[in-house]
Parts: C-alpha cells; sequence; structure tokens
C-alpha cells in the first residue's frame, strides 16, 4: 500500500501562520476519523528556531539561574529530556509533562509561549521522583475551553515546548533529535531508523486495539503518524506521544468501524508504519 508522505518546506519564523490552524470537528468518542486527510499544501512546518551561540559564550549548562527558566542544577551530566502529551488521562483537558533531570523551574517562558498559541494552562503542578522533577500541564483551548485534539496543534505544543528547553538548556539539545539541527549542541549519537522503529498492535477488547509505535524522532511526526493511521479508514480513539531524547514513542487505542482490529487490518497498519518510519526520506516522485 502506498502511502503519501508530504515534506515541509522552509519557514520564515518560528511558528509562522499558525493562527491559521484549522479547528477539526470530532466527535466525544473519536479523536480522529478514519481517511482523515491533511492537505500537504496547507500543512503547517513547525520548526523550531535555531540558537545562536558563539564558541566563546557556548557552555554546558547555564552559569547562572537568570539564564534558565527558573530552575538551576550543579550536575555535570545532562539528563535525557522527556515531552509526554497524553490524551487519555483527563476527559477535559490535553495533560503535557515536561521532564529535563531536576533542572526545571516553573515553566513560566513556555506557558506563555503555549498562551501564543491560543491555548490556556488551566492547572499546573510538579512532583518529584527518582528520575527528577516532572512539570505537569492541563491545557485547553483558550476560545472553547475543551482539550487539544488536533494533530497539527499537537505537534506545534512539542515543538513549542522542545524549542523553549533548547533555548533555556542548550545542553538539552545534546540529548535531542531537533538539537542536530537547530540546537547548540550535536546529539552524540544519532539513531539507525530500521534499528529504532518498532511497531506492535495488541488486542484490547472487542472495540478497539492498541498501536504502539516508537521510532527516531523529528519534526512533524504527531501529525504523519495519525495521517497514516486514518488514510486507511481506522479511526484513532485516544492517545500518548512521548519524545524521550532522540526517541519518540507513541500509543494509540484503534478501531474499525467501531471493531477491534482483525490481524489483516494489523499487519496492513504496521506496514504502512514500517515502510514510512524506514524510509522517510523517500520522496512521492520517486515512485
Amino acid at each position: 500500500m502506498a502511502v503519501a508522505m508530504a515534506s515541509c518546506g522552509s519557514i520564515s519564523g518560528v511558528y509562522a501562520n499558525l493562527n491559521s490552524i484549522e479547528k477539526i470537528s470530532i466527535s466525544s468518542s473519536v479523536l480522529f476519523r478514519g481517511s482523515f486527510g491533511l492537505d500537504p499544501v496547507q500543512r503547517i512546518c513547525l520548526v523550531p528556531k535555531r540558537l545562536a551561540f558563539s564558541e566563546s559564550t557556548i557552555i554546558p549548562k547555564a552559569s547562572s539561574t537568570a539564564a534558565v527558566e527558573d530552575g538551576s542544577s550543579q550536575d555535570t551530566a545532562v539528563p535525557t529530556p522527556k515531552v509526554i502529551i497524553d490524551l487519555d488521562s483527563d476527559p477535559e483537558a490535553t495533560v503535557v509533562e515536561v521532564t529535563f533531570g531536576d533542572r526545571l523551574g516553573a515553566l513560566l517562558d513556555t506557558m506563555s509561549a503555549l498562551k501564543n498559541l491560543g491555548l490556556n494552562v488551566v492547572k499546573a503542578n510538579v512532583y518529584l521522583d527518582s528520575s527528577g522533577k516532572h512539570n505537569k500541564l492541563c491545557i485547553t483551548h483558550a476560545s472553547t475551553g475543551r482539550k487539544v485534539k488536533d494533530p497539527e496543534l499537537l505537534e506545534a505544543i512539542r515543538l513549542t515546548i522542545i524549542n523553549n528547553l533548547m533555548e533555556f538548556h542548550p545542553e538539552s539539545s545534546s540529548q535531542l533529535a531537533m538539537g542536530e539541527a537547530f540546537g547548540a549542541f550535536q546529539p552524540n549519537q544519532k539513531l539507525d531508523v530500521d534499528i529504532a522503529t518498532h511497531i506492535h498492535v495488541y488486542d484490547d477488547g472487542p472495540e478497539r486495539s492498541l498501536l504502539c509505535v516508537e521510532a527516531a524522532d523529528r519534526p512533524g511526526l504527531i501529525v504523519d503518524l495519525v495521517k497514516i493511521i486514518t488514510e486507511i479508514n481506522i479511526d484513532v480513539i485516544s492517545g500518548e506521544f512521548d519524545t524521550e531524547g532522540l526517541l519518540a514513542k507513541a500509543k494509540f487505542h484503534v478501531s474499525y468501524k467501531n471493531k477491534a482490529l482483525i490481524k489483516p487490518l494489523q499487519q496492513v497498519l504496521a506496514n504502512s508504519l514500517r515502510y514510512y518510519l524506514r524510509r522517510p526520506t523517500t520522496e512521492e516522485s520517486s515512485f
């Protein structure tokens, strides 16, 4: 099955034309309907801004609390940054969780940037565990008060957070895929897409299946995954998208005509995703 792939063109400005994102009418039980197509001409390419540092000013981590987003650390080891976008746990809001060891503060600049996307942070809290400090934000549309479901806007949220993370904590770019092009430090390693790509579909009751995807991260991945799934008439009921360093991990509850996916359809879905994720630079004109 051929999977249509669109590549993002260059854009002047970091998040130009975000206000032109078309809000998608979605039923209460299904996030994205099968055959939901994103027009490649009108797709928004969200590109983090490149950080400008001279050789004399680049340092492994910020030297004072004023240079970071309300946080500081004396540790020399760079922790793995994590950004989790959760559409499952809260019926009224999209939950976003950001972790970067114990280096993050209140994320006031990040919340301000999210407000510029037309969003409200209705609740925020912080908790600590052995993996570090977890900043959890509950986000809704400012205009409607509803949770965020639009895949393009979800990707905008993800890239906004990653961009702010690299701006206030330049050392994080060494642990992020987007640090290769836009960060102060190059990633310490580069993932092999064939080795990093894992796709599994599990039965999860009579009415839905659980799709698990793990792949090398890159901009636009949320939008592309949803597009591929819905182009073969599979509905996305709910989901979670995690960015863990260089990896992206997604879990989607999916269904076909309100039923769990039968084995042949599971195989079609897995093959379609695997083909795209392992051939990310294939152009449509090459077929």
